[in-house]
């Protein structure tokens, strides 16, 4: 007779095989001391002697538990590397999401390369396409010279023959291109429903969970550029990693989650025909190199990525607001943050903006967040709405304050290094001790110093 789900029964640790009472050795393979208890569940599956069983789960002393540092492996991209904090961490979940033709296969087929070199035994890459055929991937990965030795392709989207993959090759880099392409008929037939998506994750993150293995999965992204489908997919994974990219043909790579690192990184990459190739030195990318005068509405500053600092260039436009409602356009600067700075310099320095439409940009398409830039976004606005121009020579930064103060940001110094190194000779900053540039304590105050002419 068949037991009630939640009674329990003993299972070997060994051999696997279950039975109703506790006895010291296993009849099946003859170990001693090795049945455990599990209890029944009827959704577990069949195991051996048609028992379905999962073991009980004890609470143990915390004190008692000894904390491992990941071991990394390097990817063999820089860049990727510097994204992920130091390279990939065994026995944990990636999710990569980018608008369709950005490079994300191209990028997976590239760390396959840089993979391969730093793995133990040999071991295999499982690459499984739900989405392109195996030819188109052949010829990818020979048009940017990928090495195609151990890397064992599976073109399928059901779950079941991903997992039978897994368990014959135990590799040690999974890559799943895409999660929304894999189905399983326990969870229905139509791909990339929420219910397809939770359950086919989950059981992809259970497996790497339990071995030395790596799981990059691709996603697709929504119009506004976020990952597609419930967010408990980004819950369920360690490290989660946008891929973006500006008008030309730059490549962000940035860390929306990592649980095995700073988010504060960002990777760089160019994209040429022979794949993407990382841009070593960003520190002047940014930067738009005039022939002539520079023209109004322009402000150069200095940003921190993680451990880097780069120059970009601030572009401001103001035009008179039509049907008397104004507006703010900005993408690549948060619309709060230059409504709140245009506030602060209409109070402060008696500048008008509610009557204008206001259009900001970032040179060369990087998004900025950094509470650094409110300075040179301030003298943006300013120059777009008097129509004077800033000197191209002219590097500003520091957080602006609602009361109109110019506020000390972090590492100043290699702020003026950075910017003394591309050519910028005034360097306009907030009051601090030890620091070689010109410093200013409130708005007015750099008005008068950015605008002397």
């Amino acid at each position: 007779m068949a037991k009630k789900s939640g009674s329990t029964m003993f299972k070997c640790s060994s051999c696997g095989y279950t039975q109703p009472r506790w006895l010291g050795r296993c009849p099946e393979c003859g170990e001693w001391n090795s049945l455990e208890e599990i209890i029944i569940d009827k959704f577990a599956s069949g195991g051996k002697n048609g028992n379905n069983g999962v073991e009980i789960i004890k609470p143990v002393n915390l004190l008692s538990v000894t904390a491992k540092e990941g071991v990394r492996i390097s990817t063999g991209i820089q860049e990727f590397d510097r994204v992920l904090g130091g390279g990939a961490v065994k026995a944990s979940a990636v999710l990569l999401g980018g608008e369709p033709g950005i490079g994300k296969s191209t990028l997976l087929l590239q760390t396959i390369a840089g993979f391969k070199s730093n793995i133990e035994n040999n071991r295999n890459v499982l690459y499984v396409s739900g989405e392109e055929s195996a030819e188109q991937i052949k010829e990818r990965a020979e048009r940017i010279g990928t090495d195609c030795n151990g890397i064992k392709l599976l073109c399928s989207s059901r779950l079941e023959d991903s997992l039978d993959a897994m368990e014959l090759l135990k590799p040690a880099l999974i890559i799943i291109d895409s999660i929304q392409t894999i189905y399983s008929a326990e969870a229905g037939i139509i791909p990339g429903t929420v219910n397809q998506l939770k359950y086919c994750a989950n059981e992809f993150i259970s497996w790497v969970k339990e071995r030395d293995t790596v799981l990059i999965m691709t996603a697709h992204v929504t119009k506004d550029g976020n990952i597609a489908g419930p967010k408990a997919l980004e819950h369920m994974v360690d490290t989660v990693i946008s891929f973006e990219r500006n008008n030309d043909d730059i490549r962000f790579l940035h860390a929306l989650k990592n649980r095995f690192g700073s988010v504060d990184e960002i990777g760089i990459f160019n994209m040429t025909e022979k794949g993407l190739r990382c841009v070593k030195d960003p520190t002047s990318l940014f930067i738009t190199k005039r022939n002539g005068p520079q023209p109004a509405g322009v402000a150069s500053t200095t940003v921190f990525e993680g451990t880097r600092v780069f120059m970009v260039e601030i572009q401001a436009l103001t035009i008179p607001a039509k049907a008397s409602i104004s507006r703010v356009y900005s993408e690549k600067i948060d619309s709060g943050r230059v409504a709140r700075v245009a506030a602060v310099l209409e109070k402060r320095c008696g500048i008008c903006f509610s009557d204008q439409d206001i259009y900001v940009n970032v040179a060369g398409g990087i998004k900025i967040s950094e509470s650094s830039i409110d300075a040179a976004l301030a003298m943006a606005l300013y120059s777009a709405r008097t129509d004077l121009a800033i000197n191209a020579e002219t590097c500003i930064f520091g957080e602006v304050s609602l009361a109109g103060e110019v506020r000390p940001v972090t590492k100043a110094k290699q702020r003026i290094k950075a910017a003394n190194s591309l050519g910028f000779t005034n360097v306009i900053c907030p009051k601090e001790e030890n620091c070689e540039g010109i410093q200013v304590k409130d708005i007015k105050t750099m008005i008068k110093t950015v605008f002397a002419k």
